[in-house]
């Protein structure tokens, strides 16, 4: 088995004397996990931070045994976020969040795509939070829990949407839901349009909405909890008071 693909790099981990075994989420292969000879040295360390762009060359004896590959680095990596500690927490949540919530070797283009993205926004410091939770919303679609805004789900209708059922995932209007807003989560209008704004309150609504469906419908299943990245960024967003 082998193929080459543009791929991020989500983790890495050192095994044995100078190795290390590095997940990676790929454009057309989905996440995949490979021994990389050497993956601790100095060389290589920066190539595997969370979140750097590679060019991925794999390979394997048999199709389901661990193989090995070789990566090659694209663009400038995360060397340029090392001053922006905020951005960095939002990279590490990321990674940590698709290389918990991927099945291996299964195909998601979206993910990466929606990656890609949030990494290219990280340079902006005012809109990457937003961006990030588009990207759990986007994981979420591409895992077959994609949250329905289109209009509501109690009258049809299409003005007016400001709540989210919390068991349907399915966009509820102001006036439908007002006698439940208790119970319902709040929809912030940046998640039904790029010309929605960003008001005070909305990203923390966001990763509210994004982490209230990925705890239910992909970690809660699987008997684990958000990734402590995950929490650790909405500390560090509620402390720089970017929330």
């Amino acid at each position: 088995m082998e193929w080459e693909d543009d791929a991020f790099v989500l983790s890495a981990r050192a095994h044995g004397e100078s190795g290390a075994i590095v997940e990676l989420l790929t454009a057309e292969q989905g996440k995949f996990a490979a021994h990389i000879a050497g993956g601790t040295s100095r060389r290589m360390k920066p190539i595997l931070q969370a979140g750097s762009r590679v060019i991925a060359r794999y390979r394997a004896r048999v199709s389901d045994q661990l193989g090995s590959a070789t990566v090659e680095p694209v663009g400038e990596g995360v060397g340029s976020l090392f001053d922006d500690p905020l951005a960095l927490a939002g990279l590490a949540s990321a990674a940590a969040v698709a290389a918990a919530a991927l099945p291996e070797r299964e195909p998601h283009p979206g993910a990466f795509l929606a990656f890609e993205a949030l990494v290219s926004a990280l340079a902006l410091p005012d809109i990457w939070p937003a961006v990030y939770v588009r990207f759990e919303a986007g994981l979420l679609a591409e895992l077959g829990f994609g949250l329905d805004l289109s209009k509501c789900a109690a009258t049809g209708s299409l003005d007016d949407l400001i709540y989210v059922s919390p068991r349907t995932g399915r966009a509820v209007s102001r006036d439908a839901g007002e006698p439940y807003k208790d119970k319902l989560l709040t929809l912030p209008m940046f998640m039904l349009s790029a010309q929605g704004g960003l008001g005070p309150g909305d990203v923390r609504a966001g990763l509210d909405l994004t982490g209230h469906f990925l705890e239910q419908f992909v970690f809660g299943p699987l008997n684990r909890p958000l990734p402590p990245a995950r929490v650790w960024l909405t500390d560090r967003l509620d402390d720089a008071d970017r929330l």
